[in-house]
């Protein structure tokens, strides 16, 4: 249903993203696994793990992108949803380390025979099962988000005090899971990493399929937030973010509509944290950082918020630049950093794609002021269109 609502009515950047998507989906695996290596054309595998890594930043910034330019609600806190997926997914790879880890436990990961864990925690029940880990991915993030918005939507707390709160969210979780009697390996966090699926995560083919299916779950999150935000909904929420007295005063429950994107937002979050984890190797509590949620914020102002396929450009741009400047200039990345979000917000409020936008559309004012300039004035008549007539000079 939402996929053919997408071809009679998405718009055309939404449709040419999702194109592109799954362009790179199949392209991407093709050419690092068929290609051989002395090929020109061939990706190494290193290479396709970055790419992976920078898509599920990139989803992460279409899950901000939905509540913050959409329904106004700006959160310095979404890496912690990210994290908990992370988390979940990697509960679900120590689980399939078995008698392979360094002390050779068929139950209990390394860190816990480290610590003198004496059986496996409650919590961590059922995570050997990969739909289990795939449920918890979103059903946890979902839940913190349901259970925190719904007592602070309720509250009307909106603005900068929202936006400090979902930071001090994110930086309680971070003290939590810095403890190792939290049972999640405390600062080193999960690492170490076998199989996924009963394939080796190392595996140069096990690393295209995961960044074929980051592309796939991006090129869905893009049809999802394209479908809800050209839904009546949608509007709803554009009304909540530009007058929410106003939207509370025609009667709307405002407190429910963003619940809801709020928690589609966190869900999606978790699936970019879940696929995360298994190409870069390794979760710890350096991901609840606040320091991560206002990167993800920055992406989002940089490619364009509020127009779905900006965030994506922001995020592949701005950590593509940090690749490579914390490569060549390692000092002053954190002050290019905070200068490209000055400059940004002063010179490009509406971003990358904002700016393409504003400038096709002078483009476009400006042809058709050129064509009403050449074109002569008509008249009607019998109900078909006339040159005017030119005046007649008096004889």
């Amino acid at each position: 249903m939402i996929t053919q609502w997408f071809f009679r009515h998405g718009d055309r950047r939404s449709r040419i993203a999702i194109f592109l998507l799954l362009a790179v989906a199949c392209l991407v695996p093709v050419l690092n696994l068929l290609m051989p290596d002395t090929s020109p054309l061939h990706i190494p595998t290193y290479l396709v793990s970055l790419f992976g890594k920078y898509l599920t930043y990139a989803l992460l910034a279409v899950a901000l992108d939905l509540v913050w330019g959409f329904c106004g609600i700006l959160s310095l806190g979404h890496g912690a949803f990210f994290a908990l997926g992370g988390y979940a997914m990697g509960m679900y790879l120590m689980r399939q380390i078995g008698p392979r880890g360094v002390y050779a436990d068929p139950v209990l990961p390394d860190f816990m025979v480290f610590l003198n864990w004496k059986e496996l925690p409650w919590f961590w029940y059922g995570f050997d099962n990969f739909w289990f880990a795939a449920l918890m991915v979103v059903l946890v993030p979902g839940a913190l988000a349901f259970g925190f918005g719904w007592l602070a939507f309720r509250s009307r707390v909106t603005g900068v005090y929202l936006s400090i709160i979902t930071q001090a969210l994110t930086y309680a979780l971070l003290l939590a899971f810095f403890r190792n009697d939290m049972g999640f390996g405390g600062n080193n966090g999960l690492t170490d990493f076998k199989d996924i699926l009963g394939f080796n995560v190392q595996a140069g083919a096990t690393r295209s399929a995961l960044f074929a299916a980051t592309a796939l779950f991006l090129a869905l999150a893009v049809l999802v937030s394209s479908f809800i935000i050209r839904s009546k909904l949608g509007k709803v929420l554009v009304g909540v973010r530009d007058a929410e007295s106003r939207m509370r005063f025609l009667g709307y429950r405002v407190d429910r509509y963003k619940l809801f994107v709020w928690t589609v937002s966190a869900m999606m979050a978790g699936i970019a944290g879940a696929l995360y984890v298994p190409q870069v190797g390794i979760i710890n509590p350096s991901e609840f950082e606040p320091a991560n949620s206002i990167e993800a914020v920055i992406w989002v102002a940089v490619g364009g918020r509020g127009t779905i396929i900006g965030p994506i450009i922001g995020a592949i741009l701005v950590n593509f630049g940090k690749t490579y400047f914390t490569a060549a200039f390692p000092e002053i990345w954190l002050f290019a950093l905070g200068a490209l979000f000055i400059l940004v917000t002063l010179f490009l409020p509406r971003g990358i794609l904002g700016l393409y936008g504003s400038w096709t559309n002078r483009s476009a004012s400006h042809a058709a002021r050129k064509d009403d300039e050449v074109l002569p004035p008509v008249v009607k008549q019998g109900g078909k269109l006339a040159p005017v007539p030119e005046p007649q000079a008096a004889e």
